[in-house]
């Protein structure tokens, strides 16, 4: 077998790399970029534990814009918040569509998601419905009442471990309440912060992010598709999507079950449910739909929160004249009132700063969403070709000098203190949920739970490092996956504050 792989091999090897060399004419009219070996261009640099720092790297020798080859994709890699306005803004309309990637397109119902769908008439509709009626302001205020109450169940988990002073895995109860809140909110179910349902919805989760991040051979060389399945990756996909679509299935037929009790509010199953009978729709919308909605916000919505929380509180615990700040800041709008609410939030400028520090730092995000050109275009007298695909670096551009000035590596929430500069895609020194078109529809629900997660924490516990520990000992090393979180999960020592 092994024999007749080689003998297979060895001509379709040669014949691939004709044919690319026969392709280079046109890379003179590319941006610059690294060398790239044989067939695989630069596929050996893109597919380290951490993309984005390597790039960033690159980036600083040839430039803000510069062009990779991923095996036979054309790619485009942009580092810099002046390039980021170019591609995101005037030339939106070129650059907003995605690329169809194997296990976007499978565990998307074929790309009938909002993230992930090609820019066409269909993407437009999906998008206008779950902005009108799921992830606009109104509805992030709407799902208020159990996000506070997801918060105030965190605290009194947390008030346990000070009780008994011990230190407590803030990376775990944090990502237990995104995906507590985004169940509640989703799916109208409420998971025990550690039963065994919320312990198989985050090792489903895991397996799908393992799926988003793997390397198919297909996605680079079409015509070598035939490996994935020798290699048992077309497999391994195949039972994860048959997997979530029996577990999203369930969740809708529970939705239809004549005998289920109406609830007091309307969760995200029952709006698209109501959509798709809606009579007087002229958007053909099936159980598919539904499904590649709920993986968006399945995936989306349960890991971006949490990790920025996370992340926000490591900057802070290496920082602890912010966390003083911070804390002060508070405390001493909020008294004994015990709590804080989100109507406390808006009168809290450096928690907000702080969160946007984060924001700018550590991007969750950090290489955004893919995108991919529509059509032929030129930027920077460089000629683009339909079909490239286009990575953002938002980690990079966070640390644009140009952008944020010579103390780019520093932690200071104070460079936002009177600064108009925001998050929601018109600065573009600062785009954690990306820009245009394809900006992420669920921004406002997002920044509303870091920022009541967040102040809650500061407001309610003084943190320590615990027993042999230092505070050097707080890394910033990154997991592999879709969302970058922190490798090592944190683990914190709460002594609850007596106001």
């Amino acid at each position: 077998m092994s024999l007749i792989f080689i003998l297979l091999g060895i001509p379709l090897f040669f014949f691939l790399l004709l044919k690319q060399r026969s392709n280079g004419s046109n890379t003179n009219l590319l941006p610059p970029g690294p060398p790239g070996l044989p067939l695989i261009g630069n596929l050996h640099q893109f597919i380290k534990s951490a993309p984005h720092l390597y790039l960033w790297q690159l980036s600083q020798k040839y430039g803000p814009l510069m062009s990779l080859k991923l095996g036979y994709r054309p790619t485009l890699i942009v580092s810099s918040a002046n390039m980021a306005k170019e591609l995101l803004k005037t030339h939106d309309l070129d650059f907003c569509s995605r690329p169809q990637l194997l296990s976007l397109q499978k565990l998307s119902y074929n790309r009938l998601d909002v993230s992930f769908s090609p820019y066409n008439a269909y993407w437009r509709e999906i998008r206008k419905i779950c902005v009108i009626h799921l992830f606009n302001s109104k509805m992030a205020e709407l799902y208020r009442p159990i996000r506070e109450d997801e918060v105030s169940q965190l605290i009194e988990k947390i008030l346990k471990s000070s009780a008994a002073s011990k230190p407590i895995n803030l990376s775990q109860v944090t990502e237990c309440l995104t995906s507590a809140f985004i169940c509640r909110i989703a799916f109208g179910k409420r998971y025990e912060h550690e039963g065994a349902e919320i312990s198989r919805f985050h090792e489903f989760h895991a397996q799908l992010e393992a799926m988003f991040v793997s390397f198919f051979v297909t996605d680079y060389f079409p015509s070598m598709g035939w490996m994935d399945r020798i290699t048992g990756m077309t497999y391994s996909l195949e039972k994860v999507f048959k997997e979530m679509d029996a577990f999203l299935q369930q969740l809708i037929d529970d939705h239809l079950d004549p005998k289920r009790q109406k609830p007091k509010r309307e969760d995200i199953i029952d709006v698209l449910l109501r959509i798709m009978n809606d009579a007087e729709s002229t958007f053909d919308f099936s159980y598919d739909n539904i499904k590649a909605v709920l993986m968006d916000v399945f995936i989306a919505g349960t890991d971006t929160s949490a990790a920025t929380v996370i992340w926000g509180m490591t900057l802070l615990m290496k920082h602890p004249t912010a966390m003083k700040k911070a804390q002060d800041e508070v405390r001493n709008l909020v008294g004994k009132k015990g709590f804080v609410n989100e109507d406390d939030i808006k009168d809290l400028p450096y928690l907000k700063a702080i969160v946007k520090e984060t924001f700018r730092l550590q991007s969750t995000t950090p290489l955004l969403l893919p995108r991919e050109t529509i059509r032929d275009c030129n930027i920077s007298g460089y000629k683009i070709p339909a079909k490239t695909l286009v990575y953002v670096n938002a980690w990079a551009i966070g640390r644009d000098i140009e952008a944020w000035g010579q103390n780019v590596e520093e932690f200071c929430p104070e460079r936002f203190i009177g600064s108009s500069i925001d998050y929601k895609g018109q600065d573009f020194g600062l785009i954690p949920f990306g820009s245009g078109r394809r900006i992420c529809p669920g921004l406002h629900m997002g920044v509303a739970t870091i920022e009541l997660v967040l102040s809650n924490l500061l407001y309610r516990f003084d943190w320590e490092i615990p027993c042999g520990m230092k505070k050097e000992d707080l890394d910033f090393d990154s997991a592999p996956g879709i969302v970058m979180h922190k490798r090592k999960a944190l683990c914190l020592l709460p002594k609850e504050y007596k106001y």
